[in-house]
């Protein structure tokens, strides 16, 4: 072993003592470096001629078509022999030749073509003229620094990177670079490498980049059968590449045998040295001489400044001359003369293009036989006739498997621009053309008259090709070909004569010069000497084994025809299959959140029952309701008072079926599907129908029932029919609400006297069904949900038993009638002799106070008990003291209408509301009675305000309207020019503008940043990207992909900003905060993120058009657009769809991309974020793999190079920094000092301040508890106030996470449990007290951020602070005090604390019914006369005022103006239910109409 690798190297070089010829042609010429290396330009002997000058190559109609030109110049019959009696193995010696110092048919990059257009009824590619065939023809590589001006025109390159230099130094045997020589050898015994047979080369593994076309004749391609370097376009090409294979082996042998002690190396060098020196002999003093008939000038020396370099010229020139003589077929003999015929005398040269299974040449004696053959075959004529085997079944390129070789070489020299005939003939000192007749005389007049035609009788115009085929002589091409090969000799300093270079001795150089191809066939071939002539590139007449007759198409086999090739074809299935599998990636994820979602809601479910006593029980049934309603799980409940109770899976009442009135129960059982369906008839109400699992079900069912119908004394009556025709003849709940809205249609209507139309009933409804719906009598339970009560409740059960005047249990059509005319025709005294009537239980005609108590608890019990019984008692007394019976313990209906004396109007007004789906007909009838009567100057000022206020009044399906809302302030209003629409329109408009200016600001600057980027990588793409092709190749999906890419890429980094909540809690505190709007961060956030949604689509629908083009384009295309992906190998076929799809880092990622930005997307939603909070926390953690797979997504850099890092750096470290802050601060942990809970699921937690806490009443923190089993972080608001030395926080349990929290603080767990805390953040909420005047709106728990603020405001005032604020507005709305009576608390706190009337509180209870409901009209005299002598209200405790209802926000927002003239502007803070704060917004939007004091909204949604 050597110690050191340079000895190593030394002792293997030892023995050579001459300078190593470099492989790739760099450095022969010492004072031009690069001449003659690979990837060398063309040396143009005469300037370009392009169309334009400078590259665009020439065209019909300024040429002829390159097909028809090929048809006149080169058509004609075969069978010719050479007039210089040139053998085959000269002819195809020659293409050796041209593929060891030339490889320019390579395709340029980026991919231009010049496509050969097909006339029409061609006999061979167009047999059916269609008239649409077109040859493809793709431009030859180029110079990338040529071709910008006529200056410097472009120049083709004579060979691509890593192909052949232009030396005759054997880059045909040893490869064009010092690593394919590599993989050539085998490094024993200095020998090149051989496979299983030593006179074969080993096949390539694939690792060298050979050319492997696709073979024409059977569409197979790979490494089969190719050896070394040699493009083996068919065997007998492949064959002269052998040959020297084995010669160079053979030397190998002899020196080693010679020098037993030299290494490998040595071995090699010497051996390589010897036959590239051979090689060079022969081509310049053999067979050039016997091709072209010229004597060679001697060789004087080697000439440094000789430019070597291959001419266009020469490049097209030899390779048409050779073509001209190849025949269709080759013959094959063995030395004995013995030609072979299996089946036919020959093979057929048009069936051999990259034939990689030729049955006939498998083993070495078939070389052997194909060689001696050729050498015994006389080629076609010198002239300008070409064999159908080349004009028309040339391999073809691209989709194409066969093409026309002279038209493919005419179209080339248009490409490289070669020049005309007669520019040519003088620059090689030849007479030009001047008559057609001089150009070919040899030829027939028919011929040159074509020929003529296509160049408009215009020797001018002829080409250089076209010229040189049909010369007599072949003076021109002969000239091109002899000085090539003279400048070759002469410029080449490694040349085997030169004896300045030190490669050979004199008697070397003779012995060299001696040895002829016979010697080196002799050598390499199993004939012997005699067997063949001696020189093999003639014929002469006495030599060994002629030919049995020159060939002619008609001795061969036919050729196989062409066929297009579908690169898509297999494919479209597949495809089509993963672009609907990618569509639908967002379902799946739907389903799966779904699944999340409803495994959630168990969880929840089972969270609710252990904290709640009633236990789950099996059903016994499912309840069919209807044939498009989903069946629901029901027990049924059998009472000893002759009652059915139908129960849920809770045990929940959800009907009772009476049975008192009954004799016999009807029962239809299905005799089909099972036996499951069970229907009990229900005469005056809706029929229950119940399904079985199975038949012993519903047969125990029933067995049951009978017995217990017989204990009560009632008959079973028992029929059977289909399970269809029962469902049909059921009555369904839904059935039964028609009937029933028929039955209130016409009660209206015989109340107020109106047409039938007007009261909504339908045309198509039959007299019968009229007649059913007037006979239907309602239950218990149907009077109270009319009425949107509990059935139970004490109002409906008086109501009920005093409208029930048959006591039958159910009220008719005439008993409500009755009622109904009271309430809304009958007067004041009336109506409260009716309530009196009511709450006379005993009938005494006296109304106890124990009976009006009564009364008022059953009006209390409509907003869930609000008031105690002492509350209720100590209103009574009051109510009694008031009017002056404070000594009486019983009232006269005559004493009961005089306490109700100051409220005549409300009693006038009072109603029964009505609810359900026949509701619009009651607003409708009920709001234009009012109008029409003229009864009284109150009842006509309530109509009118209705009318002009109750468009505005917020409307919600299934709820009722408030017909009536009282005015805040209550000052006259002056009247005010009322403006048109369109001034209206263009106010709102100034408004919109001034109040969200900064975010517009920022929308549009963001979204013109990013239009600018798609825009910049759009038409950078499409125009000014380098030179690979990518936009002719694929323009629309190109601009596209790179575009949106641009937009992701700026928009998923800078969307970190919006989620940096220190820094936004920072820089909302500087004057930043008047340009741009920290509060809407997350509203941006979620904007930007549907942008990018968007982007990303377009993303992936551009490289869906991406990978579909690139699966039907040559891979000569592909490898120009990724060249370091792709090589061009001559196969042709590209890559299937799924290889981009799933074998590329890009493909691979962006399918995993989508994957993730599906699950994030759908759990981001605000369903699934509300359902599950966990499921949203844990995807939209998945951002950081996100990250992470779009970096590696552009690092493959297939198309551009990465470009992500340059958006992304800057977003991500100050992201970073400030994830690092909240990390920080997550990782102490903070005592609870005190939890409380509240009503209503609310959890009051206070915890320890933490040191340096410094924050702003309206802010809002992140909290963790991880004895919950998660480390998941909620936003809550602060309740407590800067002040205060403890932070608090009200939570209400509306999910798993808070309920479990609520769990854990019960008084069952004593254990302390640590939280931790990330914040504070800000809000807009905090800015309150940058308004002289501040309307804070808080819904449900969305109160939580006024608790702080309130008691911030008080606190502040009484230091006689300097505030900006001078008035706030706090409107509570809430279902029922009793949900959030922790805030009740803080009020009263700061009612007692605020001295200087800073705030104004209105709270608004909305479960309550409309104003003028019977009840309601109750609840709001007890109520005022409660505030007037108590000064308090009766519901609440404070001094706020209690409305019932929803909150007037037009009417409020228009006093405020009015209230308030001066204040430019008015903050407006709302935080509740999305339903009320777009209210809010739709209500500043409206008021802001007004050329007055406007409204800026600030609003929070949980």
């Amino acid at each position: 072993l050597c110690p050191c690798r340079a000895s190593c190297w030394l002792r293997a070089q030892e023995n050579i003592f001459w300078e190593v010829q470099r492989y790739d042609g760099w450095y022969n010429n010492l004072l031009h470096h690069s001449h003659g290396s690979v990837g060398a330009s063309l040396l143009r002997l005469l300037p370009a001629n392009y169309a334009d000058g400078v590259y665009q190559a020439l065209q019909e109609p300024r040429v002829p078509n390159a097909r028809q030109l090929s048809v006149a110049v080169a058509q004609g019959p075969s069978g010719l022999p050479s007039h210089r009696n040139t053998t085959v193995l000269g002819v195809f010696f020659g293409f050796h030749v041209l593929s060891e110092i030339l490889e320019a048919e390579k395709p340029g990059c980026p991919a231009e073509f010049l496509n050969i257009r097909i006339p029409t009824g061609d006999p061979v590619f167009d047999p059916e003229s269609t008239g649409d065939v077109i040859l493809p023809f793709q431009r030859i590589q180029w110079a990338l620094e040529t071709g910008q001006s006529p200056n410097k025109p472009r120049d083709p390159v004579a060979s691509t990177t890593n192909e052949v230099s232009s030396w005759l130094d054997g880059s045909s045997i040893y490869g064009p670079s010092h690593s394919w020589s590599d993989a050539l050898r085998s490094f024993s015994g200095g020998k090149l490498a051989s496979g299983p047979d030593k006179r074969f080369p080993r096949e390539t593994n694939g690792k060298v980049p050979m050319w492997k076309a696709l073979d024409p004749s059977t569409g197979k391609g790979g490494p089969q059968g190719i050896y070394g370097k040699e493009e083996p376009g068919n065997p007998f090409l492949q064959a002269e590449n052998i040959i020297w294979f084995r010669y160079h082996n053979h030397w190998a042998t002899a020196l080693a045998q010679a020098h037993p002690t030299w290494t490998d190396e040595d071995l090699f060098q010497h051996a390589r040295k010897r036959v590239i020196a051979t090689f060079q002999s022969i081509v310049l003093y053999e067979w050039l001489p016997a091709l072209l008939e010229i004597a060679v000038p001697e060789y004087k020396g080697y000439q440094q400044h000789l430019d070597p370099s291959l001419s266009p010229e020469f490049m097209a020139a030899a390779s048409l001359f050779l073509a001209t003589m190849v025949p269709p077929g080759i013959y094959r003999r063995d030395p004995t003369c013995q030609f072979r015929a299996d089946p036919y005398p020959a093979l057929r040269l048009c069936n051999s293009y990259w034939s990689r299974e030729s049955t006939r040449l498998q083993r070495a004696e078939d070389m052997d036989d194909l060689l001696l053959g050729m050498s015994s075959q006389i080629a076609e004529r010198e002239d300008n006739i070409v064999v159908e085997d080349l004009q028309d079944y040339w391999y073809g390129p691209l989709k194409y498997t066969r093409t026309d070789y002279v038209a493919s070489w005419l179209q080339r020299g248009r490409d490289i621009g070669l020049p005309t005939y007669n520019q040519a003939r003088e620059q090689f000192g030849l007479k030009p053309l001047q008559t057609w007749t001089d150009l070919a005389p040899h030829l027939g007049e028919q011929v040159l008259e074509r020929v003529a035609a296509l160049y408009a009788n215009n020797t001018a115009r002829l080409e250089l090709l076209p010229g040189g085929m049909l010369e007599a002589n072949g003076s021109l091409f002969s000239a091109i070909i002899l000085d090539q090969f003279v400048r070759l000799r002469d410029g080449d300093r490694f040349w085997f004569e030169n004896t300045k270079n030190g490669l050979f001795t004199e008697g070397e150089t003779r012995e060299i010069r001696n040895t002829t191809f016979h010697d080196v066939l002799v050598a390499v071939t199993y004939a012997n000497s005699a067997e063949i002539q001696r020189e093999v590139f003639v014929w002469h007449e006495g030599d060994p084994c002629p030919q049995p007759q020159q060939l002619t198409t008609q001795h061969l086999a036919n050729c196989t025809p062409m066929t297009v090739l579908d690169y898509f074809e297999g494919s479209g299935a597949g495809f089509g299959i993963i672009i609907v599998v990618l569509c639908c990636l967002p379902l799946v994820t739907l389903c799966v959140a779904w699944i999340v979602a409803v495994f959630r809601k168990r969880d929840f479910k089972k969270l609710q029952k252990k904290q709640d006593p009633i236990l789950f029980s099996l059903p016994s049934a499912m309840e069919w309701h209807g044939p498009k309603i989903d069946s629901s799980p029901v027990c049924i409940q059998l009472q000893p008072d002759k009652v059915l109770k139908v129960l849920d899976s809770r045990w929940s009442v959800l009907r009772s079926i009476s049975l008192k009135t009954q004799q016999r129960v009807e029962m239809i059982l299905s005799n089909n599907k099972g036996n499951r369906a069970l229907l009990l008839k229900s005469p005056k109400e809706y029929d229950l129908v119940l399904l079985f699992s199975e038949e012993a079900e519903r047969s125990n069912f029933i067995g049951k029932l009978r017995d217990y119908l017989k204990k009560s004394c009632l008959d079973l009556h028992v029929s059977e029919m289909k399970e269809q025709s029962l469902l049909k003849q059921a009555v369904t709940q839904e059935q039964r609400k028609k009937i029933l809205e028929t039955f209130f249609r016409h009660l209206f209507a015989q109340v107020l006297d109106i047409d039938r139309s007007d009261a909504g009933e339908l045309s198509f409804e039959s007299s019968q069904k009229a007649k059913e719906s007037l006979t239907c009598e309602l239950s218990r339970a149907e009077f109270a949900e009319s009425l949107g009560l509990k059935a139970h409740s004490m109002f409906v059960e008086s109501m009920f038993s005093l409208a029930d005047k048959d006591g039958n249990g159910y009220i008719s059509f005439r008993e409500f009638l009755d009622i109904l005319v009271i309430f809304m025709k009958g007067s004041p005294e009336e109506k409260s002799k009716v309530m009196f009537r009511m709450y006379d239980i005993d009938e005494n005609g006296f109304l106890s106070k124990e009976e009006f108590l009564r009364m008022l608890r059953s009006f209390i019990e409509i907003s869930n008990n609000c008031l105690s019984r002492d509350q209720a008692e100590q209103v009574t007394e009051s109510m009694f003291q008031a009017s002056g019976f404070q000594d009486r313990d019983e009232l006269t209906w005559e004493d009961f209408h005089y306490m109700l004396r100051d409220h005549d109007s409300e009693l006038r007004l009072t109603h029964l509301c009505i609810k359900g789906q026949w509701e619009h007909v009651q607003d409708s009838l009920f709001g234009r009675t009012i109008s029409d009567r003229e009864e009284s100057p109150n009842v006509e000022t309530v109509a009118q305000y209705m009318e002009q206020e109750g468009q505005e009044l917020r409307k919600r399906l299934g709820r009722k309207v408030n017909r009536y809302q009282l005015h805040v302030y209550t000052e006259a209003q002056r009247k005010k020019y009322q403006k048109n629409k369109v001034q209206q329109k263009i106010q709102e408009f100034k408004r919109f503008i001034e109040n969200y200016r900064r975010h517009i600001v920022c929308v549009v600057l963001f979204s013109a940043i990013t239009a600018g980027l798609f825009v910049e990588r759009a038409y950078y793409y499409a125009f000014a990207s380098p030179l690979t092709g990518i936009a002719q190749t694929t323009f629309v999906g190109i601009i596209i992909s790179r575009g949106s890419a641009a937009c992701i890429s700026f928009m998923y980094s800078y969307i970190l900003l919006t989620m940096c909540r220190n820094l936004i809690t920072i820089l909302r505190e500087t004057f930043l905060n008047r340009y741009i709007p920290f509060d809407a961060a997350v509203d941006f956030h979620r904007w930007i993120a549907m942008a990018a949604l968007i982007f990303s689509v377009l993303h992936t629908a551009g490289h869906v058009v991406n990978v579909y083009i690139f699966s039907v384009i040559p891979l000569s295309v592909l490898s120009c657009l990724f060249s370091s992906v792709f090589m061009d190998d001559g196969s042709q076929l590209p890559q299937k769809y799924y290889w981009w799809f799933f074998q590329t880092i890009p493909g691979m990622t962006g399918v995993l991309l989508l994957v993730i930005l599906a699950v994030m997307y759908v759990f981001a939603t605000h369903h699934f974020r509300r359902v599950s909070f966990q499921g949203f926390w844990i995807t939209h953690h998945l951002y950081v793999l996100l990250y992470v797979l779009i970096i590696i997504h552009g690092s493959y850099a297939l198309i551009q190079q990465p470009r992500f890092h340059i958006y992304f750096i800057i977003p991500a470290l100050i992201y970073g920094a400030d994830k690092l802050l909240s990390l920080s601060r997550k990782k102490v942990e903070i005592g609870v000092v005190k939890a409380e809970l509240l009503p209503s699921g609310v959890t009051h937690l206070q915890f320890q301040r933490p040191q340096d806490f410094d924050y702003k009443s309206g802010q809002w923190v992140r909290i963790a508890c991880v004895a919950l089993g998660t480390t998941e972080y909620h936003p809550f608001t602060l309740t407590s106030a800067p002040h205060e030395d403890t932070l608090s926080l009200h939570i209400r349990a509306v999910g798993p996470w808070t309920t479990r929290l609520r769990e854990l603080y019960s008084p069952e767990n004593s254990a302390p449990f640590q939280l931790y805390l990330d914040g504070p953040f800000g809000e807009g909420h905090q800015e309150w007290n940058k308004f002289e005047v501040s309307v804070l709106v808080g819904g449900g728990i969305g109160v939580t951020p006024f608790a702080s603020i309130l008691k911030d405001l008080v606190f502040k005032s009484s230091f006689s602070s300097k505030l900006l604020c001078k008035k706030i507005y706090f409107i509570w709305v809430t279902r029922t005090q009793r949900q959030f009576e922790w805030l009740a608390d803080i009020i009263r706190e700061v009612e007692e604390a605020d001295r200087n009337d800073l705030v104004s509180v209105h709270i608004y209870v909305t479960q309550l019914a409309e104003k003028f409901d019977l009840r309601t009209t109750m609840l709001y005299i007890c109520e005022r006369h409660f505030q007037k002598v108590l000064n308090r209200s009766l519901f609440t405790g404070l001094r706020s005022i209690t409305h019932f209802g929803r909150p007037p926000f037009v009417p409020f927002f228009t006093s405020l103006q009015e209230v308030h003239p001066e204040v430019q502007k008015i903050g407006v803070f709302s935080c509740g239910p999305p339903g009320m704060t777009k209210s809010v917004e739709k209500a500043c939007q409206q008021v802001n109409k007004k050329d007055q004091t406007y409204f800026v909204h600030h609003y929070e949604n949980f």
